[in-house]
């Protein structure tokens, strides 16, 4: 596999061109990424050629429908899983949230479901609230010094009465990647349900979720390079188990059980753009020439080798600073590239003078109040945040390295 071309990628996206954004870094792509060229294209064909109730047959209608129905299919097979497995939604809280309520019915007072406190609180919130109805919560606790979890952990966590186990692919803080396949294995054994918050992991190139075996998998496609959708994989095994959330008369639809709000038809026909993006970067970069899960694995590799080697002179920059408490992992190979700081003044006022530096960062606690309060940090002056991703060139990485000399 070769180098990414950066000059490559970074032409297939129209903020790098922007007059009103040149010589800003951008550095909070963990919150959202830019918008790729082929989601954009997609989204404008739509709300000016289509923009009419999907699948009548008269002709927008009916290429409406065909639009939105490319956009399941193609990311379904990027994502290794079949085409009604995948549904979208309006947020990844949103499905989660909907989710919990069919959890909620199908579960029995004195059943249990693990949490962790490694999680975004939109994988955590939805199924703690499950404890109102008897709901047994155990909570995975990370080690408060790492910011790690331990499978062992878990394995004392689970017994007969576990129904579902919920982690997070990475943390959007601690960043570590967790060995999914392995804990689902663990989980499974337990005869227990996996469901993984890919949020904070999808945008450094989407898994084969098929290959690493969890039950649900969820990540935000505004993160992915393309529309403000929640993309929710629900494997058929346990998607046919749970009670139908939607309307009573689609019930028999898998991608419709678990989305009950009228679906944003073009975001979904624009999610397309991002299957569109995967197979132009790995023609370009030589990659296999067919299997859409086999060319999501080559621009996948090609995506995380290019962020490692950005990542790793970021980490060593940062992790003997004194003032600077580096947030997970210090090696790049074990993480994603969001990089969150506890900084001996407030977050906020940091990422203020880093703007003044060109660079795009901020400050807070990015909902990710467990983890924090769990390994000590302030949550009055939260964490620093820098997160790229692979259209982050060296140049940008130079500039925020010379910013953090300058304000840190």
């Amino acid at each position: 596999m070769g180098t990414l071309d950066i000059d490559f990628v970074r032409a297939q996206f129209p903020a790098f061109s922007e007059p009103s954004l040149k010589g800003q870094a951008f550095f909070e792509n963990a919150g959202g990424s830019y918008t790729c060229k082929p989601v954009l294209d997609r989204l404008t064909r739509f709300y000016t050629q289509r923009k009419v109730q999907p699948y009548a047959p008269y002709e927008a209608s009916r290429l409406a429908g065909e639009e939105m129905d490319e956009a399941r299919a193609r990311m379904a097979a990027l994502l290794g899983v079949d085409t009604d497995e995948l549904s979208f939604g309006p947020s990844t809280t949103q499905n989660t949230y909907v989710l919990a309520q069919a959890f909620r019915q199908w579960m029995k007072p004195g059943e249990a479901i693990v949490v962790t406190n490694q999680d975004h609180e939109a994988n955590s919130g939805p199924w703690r609230r499950l404890a109102e109805d008897g709901i047994e919560v155990r909570e995975w606790e990370i080690d408060p010094e790492t910011g790690s979890l331990n499978p062992s952990d878990l394995e004392n966590l689970l017994d007969d009465k576990v129904r579902l186990v919920c982690f997070p692919h990475c943390s959007n803080v601690i960043a570590e990647i967790n060995p999914v396949t392995e804990i689902t294995a663990i989980a499974h054994a337990a005869g227990a349900f996996v469901c993984v918050d890919g949020v904070s992991y999808a945008p450094h190139g989407f898994p084969n979720v098929g290959d690493l075996g969890p039950d649900i998998y969820l990540f935000s496609a505004y993160k992915t390079y393309g529309p403000h959708q929640g993309c929710m994989v629900i494997r058929r095994t346990l998607g046919e188990l749970l009670p139908n959330q939607g309307h009573f008369f689609n019930g028999d639809v898998l991608y419709k059980r678990f989305t009950p709000a009228g679906p944003d038809h073009a975001q979904i026909a624009a999610s397309a753009g991002m299957a569109d993006y995967v197979e132009q970067l790995c023609d370009h970069h030589g990659g296999p020439s067919s299997g859409a899960s086999a060319r999501g694995a080559f621009v996948h590799d090609l995506m995380r080798a290019h962020e490692v080697e950005l990542l790793q002179p970021v980490l060593d920059a940062l992790k003997d600073r004194n003032a600077v408490r580096l947030i997970g992992p210090s090696d790049a190979e074990r993480r994603a590239p969001t990089v969150a700081l506890a900084v001996n003044r407030n977050a906020e006022s940091v990422a203020a003078d880093l703007s003044e530096h060109g660079i795009m960062a901020g400050g807070g606690d990015f909902y990710a109040v467990r983890p924090l309060t769990a390994m000590g940090v302030d949550l009055g002056q939260g964490v620093l945040r820098v997160s790229f991703t692979h259209y982050t060139s060296r140049n940008e990485i130079d500039q925020l390295l010379e910013a953090f000399d300058r304000v840190l």
